[in-house]
């Protein structure tokens, strides 16, 4: 594992943070700890971290609170919480959580959502040269095609116009379909939260704010992504370019 790996673990209980710490340095991360949600962002202002595993229940100020007031450039947030019903898991992905875990966890299961997590942001290098474009054969034969970008529904994997993939959360790809299969019309929080979570999800018009702006950086990393989705003040938000299914392969 490589040492420069590095997760910050955010929990008001000394004796779960020295748990986890210690069993994750085991495992070859560095690891620094923060007992709050206060301690957690002057880490953050002063030091690089790849990931976070964030505690729900703290006093003064909780996990879900600190989670809204991240910035799109934070690190992914795994939570932890004793509070394990639908309900929280759901408000916490729709937040921007990257995943969500019920406490008391094993560790060895918060390890492997770690692993997960780290490798969907953090794909391995696919260059042979520097800043050459690799193409990616990889096509289910199901996707939407828009401004020279490719979304493989198969697969769930998303590509630029110079093929080059665009790593996305699972919650991405799902608003990014969601805007994808309704092109050109202006769609509101409801809307989106009903098509790219589920008419059962709990409706929170943060989620979207927090998914859209992480999803946009994401778009503008990519060729052309910049002006993908707009904003229609006081209406909801627009996906300009026009949509065209994969043809079959023949």
């Amino acid at each position: 594992m490589d040492l420069q790996t590095r997760i910050l673990i955010v929990d008001d209980d000394e004796g779960i943070r020295s748990l986890i710490s210690e069993f994750l340095a085991k495992h070859g991360y560095e690891t620094a700890v923060a007992a709050d949600p206060p301690a957690m962002r002057e880490l953050l202002g002063r030091e690089h971290f790849d990931l976070i595993v964030l505690d729900v229940m703290m006093p003064r100020e909780d996990g879900l609170t600190a989670l809204r007031q991240l910035g799109p450039d934070a690190p992914p947030v795994i939570m932890l919480s004793a509070v394990g019903t639908d309900v929280d898991r759901i408000v916490g992905l729709e937040m921007g959580a990257d995943d969500y875990l019920a406490k008391p966890c094993n560790p060895r299961e918060l390890l492997a959502r770690i692993r997960t997590v780290l490798r969907r942001h953090n794909p391995p290098p696919r260059a042979i040269e520097e800043d050459a474009p690799v193409p990616v054969e990889a096509d289910s034969g199901e996707g939407l095609h828009f401004a020279g970008w490719r979304m493989d529904l198969g697969l769930r994997l998303l590509f630029d116009p110079a093929n080059q993939l665009i790593t996305l959360s699972d919650g991405e790809f799902r608003l990014l379909r969601a805007f994808a299969e309704h092109p050109r019309r202006v769609l509101t929080r409801d809307q989106l939260l009903d098509w790219s979570r589920g008419e059962d999800s709990d409706h929170y018009d943060r989620a979207i704010d927090v998914q859209l702006s992480r999803l946009r950086r994401k778009l503008a990393e990519g060729e052309g992504g910049q002006d993908i989705i707009r904003t229609v003040r006081n209406e909801g938000y627009l996906f300009v370019p026009s949509v065209a299914a994969a043809q079959p392969a023949k």
